[in-house]
């Protein structure tokens, strides 16, 4: 059985002058201003899509790669991991890069860098964005 997430938008006005908000149904946080300048120029105090992209990534690259590692036998301490999403207006998302640090138990570096690839390909979040390129820097600290 499927797990359908659900989250609500609405827009008032324009692109430019407008604004509006997102909300999640789970109510996990709370309903979230947008604005085209916090798309297009990083304005304070507002999200964009493509921040929602990055944190759903992010999240869950690190659930892939956990679970990958588990599998392998290690233990995982803690990874922490950072997304960047890229949006170029009039063109849309060019490029997302992926950083993942981690504190995990019997596994060498080499070890550590193959798994973060195959979770990379195997996230359920990277293979809905396999359009756009996806790179990856590891590090087993």
């Amino acid at each position: 059985m499927a797990a359908t997430s659900r989250a609500e938008a609405r827009w008032e006005g324009d692109l430019v002058k407008g604004s509006g908000h997102v909300k999640p149904a789970s109510e996990a946080f709370a309903e979230l201003p947008i604005t085209w300048a916090a798309r297009a120029e990083h304005q304070h105090g507002t999200t964009s899509p493509e921040e929602l992209i990055a944190a759903a990534h992010a999240s869950c690259y690190c659930m892939a790669f956990s679970n990958g590692l588990s599998k392998a036998g290690h233990v995982v301490e803690r990874l922490d991991t950072t997304a960047e999403v890229d949006f170029v207006p009039g063109t849309g998302i060019t490029q997302i890069r992926l950083s993942v640090r981690g504190r995990v138990k019997g596994i060498d570096a080499a070890g550590f860098q193959k798994l973060a690839e195959e979770a990379k390909t195997g996230c359920p979040v990277s293979q809905a964005l396999k359009a756009v390129p996806i790179s990856l820097e590891a590090r087993l600290v």
